[in-house]
């Protein structure tokens, strides 16, 4: 037992033990007398107290005698308590047993625990080291890690605890590199490779870092990597494509990519088809180029949010959608309808911010509209609205040329409206003052197009008034249809000359009336070949029309006509002679070969009912050379048969034939017949 594990109580009780054993003897020495009765404790207070009491009653005590005397009376005799065997057994157990304890006690009291913060480290042991630094490591935290590893690394190469140092070392590493892990797994990547950095390099698994490091950025890059591509198909409106690069999020080793960002790009890859969705339809409702349908493309563009990765391209889509309104309300102003173009423009929402432009094409537009009303009045208060379109517009230019041309206009519209003034009479003298008076205005003036076209109206209606008498009388004269009363219409009507008004519709009627000539010309001879055909000779019938269709008259096209059908005839006649000389052969193959023949005739023609009933005949004859043949050859009767042609009267009978052949042939195979179960006799039982 060392000095510092004794309780500083052993220490009093042991200073004072001789003093007291000096007292005892030195009462012992003097004799003093105590009562029998009295306790053996050492003290001889009441002693004291009996001899003053003594004193003073005046009684002489010879203290030396006294004290002497009572020791030596008592000297041969001890107290009753010691004389008690009960009291030395128990004593003689509780002192030992005691003093067994205590040393067992300080035996296996371990040494106390080094306060680590208050080390003075320089002169501390390795044990103590290795001590504190696993306190420290204890703790699992970066810092508390780096703290232990600190604490041992120092200690030299040939230490005896260097072997178990680097174990612990390599190990307190690994804790770190775990630690930067879960920051890794938790999509801290910096964080992780700082944390794993602060592993000293002069430790043998520091190896460990640049390798765990590598793994990390790979991973990371990769990761990136497919989230940007699956973006990209996302902004591209590619959803299949996005949503397999999703997927492979999912096998990412690392629970940030694979968990957090797998679930945030779904729901974005799911979002944004729902926006592409109705990006399509705005499109689609966009490119039917109809007001309403456009209003409705903005709406469902305007819908989709800024977190969308497709709000950009809803973005651009806005004012395209708009730049398509303010296009149609352009082709109706060009097609001067102007209140249509104008609530067309009125409706282009602001989102599309054409606010600018839409604003300066309803100012042209509402001053074309008064410009358009044709009078003079109309271009005042149309040149009055484009004067105040401001010069830092961008159709203050355009403005500005409508205004010259509306005050030339306004000279023109009086001119025109002069000019229909006299046009209105309908007398020729009237329609040629109103074309001089049109006349007067430029052919570089705006109104110059409607001022031709109104003078070429009224010229026409000159020409008209001067040529209808002409082909009046012509028509007149036509009335009686001979040959000298349409060459008179047509030489009338020949007096209109080419340019004038009524020159087409005289061509019109000579045409028609030389048509008529031709037909009384030529019908006689179309008749003569008309007669000869009916009489057979439709050689001579065809060389008397020939003459006729080849002149380009006017019966040119029923005498091709006529010519083409009698052609018909006598091939017809042709095919069937010769098909009767081919069927008289008799065998099968002549008969097929009538057979073709035969049924090329003309179903107008009168020989087609004769056709028909040889072929008939023809037919049956084949059928009975097919079964004649099939008694040997039946293949040879197979083909036979096979040639008799569809509608035949022997069609039916020889498909037939040729079934049963077929099936003779190639018989089916018969079910295997089960055998009959045999009947048990029971005997009656």
């Amino acid at each position: 037992m060392t000095e510092r594990d004794i309780p500083d109580s052993w220490s009093s009780a042991s200073g004072r033990e001789p003093d007291q054993n000096k007292r005892l003897s030195r009462t012992e020495q003097f004799g003093e007398t105590q009562p029998f009765d009295a306790p053996a404790t050492g003290s001889n207070s009441k002693s004291v107290k009996r001899r003053k009491k003594n004193h003073k009653k005046g009684l002489p005590i010879d203290s030396n005698s006294k004290e002497t005397t009572q020791l030596s009376n008592n000297s041969g005799k001890w107290p009753r308590w010691m004389k008690s065997w009960t009291l030395w057994l128990v004593l003689l157990m509780l002192i030992p047993g005691s003093v067994g304890f205590l040393a067992m006690a300080m035996l296996f009291k371990l040494p106390a625990a080094p306060n680590c913060p208050s080390i003075f480290w320089p002169l501390a042991s390795a044990s103590v080291r290795l001590h504190c630094a696993q306190l420290a490591a204890s703790k699992q935290t970066v810092n508390d890690l780096l703290q232990a590893i600190a604490l041992v690394k120092q200690l030299p190469q040939n230490h005896p605890l260097h072997g178990e140092i680097d174990r612990f070392i390599e190990e307190w590493s690994r804790d770190i590199l775990k630690l930067a892990d879960e920051s890794f797994q938790t999509g801290n990547l910096e964080e992780a490779i700082a944390t794993a950095k602060k592993i000293p390099e002069d430790v043998a698994a520091y190896k460990l870092v640049d390798e765990q490091v590598g793994k990390w950025e790979l991973i990371w890059s990769k990761a990136e990597t497919t989230y940007n591509s699956a973006i990209a198909e996302v902004k591209e409106r590619r959803w299949q494509s996005a949503f397999m690069l999703s997927a492979k999020m999912l096998r990412v080793n690392n629970q940030y990519w694979a968990g957090t960002k797998y679930d945030q790009l779904n729901r974005l890859i799911a979002t944004a088809r729902e926006d592409g969705d109705k990006l399509d339809k705005a499109e689609s409702l966009a490119n039917s180029k109809v007001v309403d349908n456009l209003l409705e493309a903005i709406k469902l563009a305007e819908s989709i949010g800024q977190e969308s990765y497709l709000y950009q391209k809803a973005q651009q889509a806005i004012p395209a959608f708009g730049r398509q309104m303010l296009e149609l309300a352009q082709a109706k102003l060009d097609k001067k309808d102007a209140d249509e173009a104008l609530n067309i423009a009125r409706q282009i929402p602001e989102s599309t911010k054409l606010q600018g432009e839409t604003d300066d094409f309803i100012a042209i537009a509402d001053a074309k509209r008064s410009a358009w009303i044709g009078n003079v009045s109309g271009l005042q208060a149309a040149i009055a609205q484009a004067q105040q379109i401001s010069p830092s517009r961008p159709v203050y230019n355009e403005a500005q040329q409508l205004i010259a041309r509306w005050q030339l206009e306004i000279e023109d519209v009086a001119n025109l409206e002069k000019a229909r003034i006299l046009a209105s009479q309908g007398t020729v003298p009237n329609l040629t003052a109103a074309i001089a008076q049109i006349q007067l205005i430029p052919a570089s003036n705006p109104r110059a197009t409607e001022a031709r076209q109104e003078m070429d109206r009224w010229t026409a209606q000159i020409e008209t008034i001067e040529d209808q008498p002409y082909l009046d009388r012509a028509e007149q004269i036509a009335i009686f249809d001979d040959i000298n009363s349409l060459q008179a219409a047509i030489a009338q009507a020949s007096e209109i000359r080419r340019g004038r008004a009524l020159y087409p519709e005289a061509r019109k009627k000579i045409r028609t009336w030389v048509g008529k000539i031709q037909r009384i010309q030529d019908q006689p001879y179309l008749d003569q070949a008309q007669e000869l055909a009916q009489s057979g000779n439709l050689t001579a019938a065809i060389n008397a029309a020939q003459q006729i269709a080849s002149s380009g008259r006017a019966l040119s096209g029923d005498a091709q006509a006529a010519i083409n059908d009698w052609e018909g005839q006598i091939r017809t006649r042709e095919n069937w002679k010769k098909a009767q000389e081919v069927g008289a052969a008799g065998t099968p193959e002549a008969l097929i070969e009538a057979i073709r023949l035969a049924d090329r005739v003309s179903n107008n023609s009168i020989l087609r009912m004769d056709a028909n009933q040889a072929i008939d005949q023809w037919s049956q004859q084949l059928l009975e050379i097919a079964r004649s043949q099939g008694q040997s050859d039946i293949a040879r009767g197979i083909d036979i048969a096979k040639s008799i042609p569809r509608g035949s009267a022997a069609y039916s009978a020889a498909q037939e034939q040729i079934k049963a052949w077929q099936d003779f042939l190639n018989p089916q195979p018969q079910p295997e017949s089960l055998p009959f179960p045999q009947s048990t006799t029971t005997n009656g039982q």
